[in-house]
């Protein structure tokens, strides 16, 4: 047992020192992992704002009038183009200098006031699908604000506007999602790129032969193959969330024990793929175009950009076998909404069988290569 434990550290401590021994090395495992997370914490949003619309103006009452000014008041309009007319409307939606165009009524202030509810008629650019979208959602907020306020002041029998509450996110603030999903996409991408890198080095600058003639056993190899990899996710792991934490004001409400725990197993099932890519690979540029093949298609049908539910049938089967899928609910949780310990083993103990899965492959694929 104590010749085993030998030759792991010794193993173990040769990896570390040919992944820190060189200045770039250390700079690479930290370096752009933290600046991917600040520039696309900023960059990552589907927040519109500083839009530019066309206003084509048909009523002069007072609905109108506090239409107008709520919408110029607002953090979405940067400029107002007012036309004449919807020949000249149509054109600046065609060029692209405007986003939307927005039709006034003229009876728009007369239906409003009457509690009949005004008409506006909302021309998008279909070319920018999803900012169109999210542009309309705040064009009828701004308008149901105008209506819910001058029949407050005109209608005595007008009843309350219903009051939105979002909950875990009171102000919608989208760098509270994107922050903590891209700790755990970051996490996924450094430890893959560290064991995959591995046995492909190795094989690359010809010292594998010496890994066949060495007294460690392909267990003992694997082991140290997987702690350099797993200890270097762990760091960086914690020290992103830490920078969520306290650099970006994210609100950590959950156990932060139980979430190290899940990004141990997280880390674990993201090394056995690792190896097994590694395994397969001749070269380091065979590893890394190994890695961005997984790692596009996992991002994708983790739920960290679309909806898993809207997905077809079978790739949301296949999505409960993607480790980021789990631990994103459970990090996204711990942060916003203090998952409670039941809900957190419900997408724990998956991480759990896909790291016995991962790594009972990985280090059969590492020992033929061995043997």
């Amino acid at each position: 047992m104590g010749a085993r434990y030998t030759r792991i550290r010794a193993q173990v401590v040769k990896e570390m020192l040919s992944i820190l021994r060189d200045p770039k090395s250390r700079f690479i495992l930290l370096g752009p992992p933290l600046m991917q997370l600040f520039i696309f914490s900023f960059a990552m949003t589907l927040e519109v704002s500083n839009i530019d619309v066309a206003l084509l103006n048909r009523d002069s009452g007072a609905a109108s009038v506090e239409f107008i000014q709520q919408l110029e008041a607002s953090d979405l309009v940067r400029r107002t183009h007012r036309v004449a007319n919807e020949k000249e409307l149509a054109r600046l939606v065609d060029t692209q200098q405007v986003i939307a165009g927005i039709v006034i009524a003229d009876n728009f202030s007369a239906r409003v006031a009457s509690g009949e509810g005004g008409e506006l008629q909302v021309i998008l650019d279909g070319r920018k699908a999803n900012t169109s979208q999210i542009t309309l959602g705040y064009l009828q907020t701004i308008a149901g604000n105008v209506s819910a306020t001058i029949q407050s002041h005109g209608s005595r029998g007008a009843s309350d506007p219903a009051t939105v509450r979002h909950w875990f996110n009171p102000n919608l603030t989208y760098r509270w999602f994107v922050v903590p999903s891209l700790t755990g996409i970051l996490v996924m991408l450094m430890a893959l790129m560290v064991t995959a890198l591995s046995i492909a080095r190795e094989r690359e600058l010809g010292t594998f032969d010496q890994l066949l003639v060495s007294p460690c056993t392909p267990t003992e190899i694997i082991i140290a193959k997987t702690i350099p990899a797993f200890l270097v996710g762990l760091v960086l792991g914690c020290v992103m969330m830490a920078a969520a934490i306290f650099l970006f004001g994210v609100p950590f409400t959950g156990s932060l024990w139980l979430l190290l725990v899940c990004m141990m197993l997280f880390i674990l099932s993201v090394v056995g793929i690792g190896l097994m890519i590694s395994s397969v690979c001749s070269t380091q540029q065979q590893a890394i175009l190994g890695i961005f093949a997984i790692v596009v298609p996992v991002v994708i049908m983790s739920g960290f950009a679309t909806p898993i539910e809207n997905m077809p049938r079978v790739l949301q089967w296949i999505a409960e076998a993607i480790p980021l899928k789990h631990f994103l609910i459970i990090l996204q949780g711990s942060f916003l909404k203090s998952l409670p310990p039941q809900q957190v083993f419900a997408n724990a103990w998956p991480l759990a069988v896909i790291a016995l899965v991962t790594l009972t492959l990985a280090t059969r694929m590492v020992r033929s290569k061995l043997q």
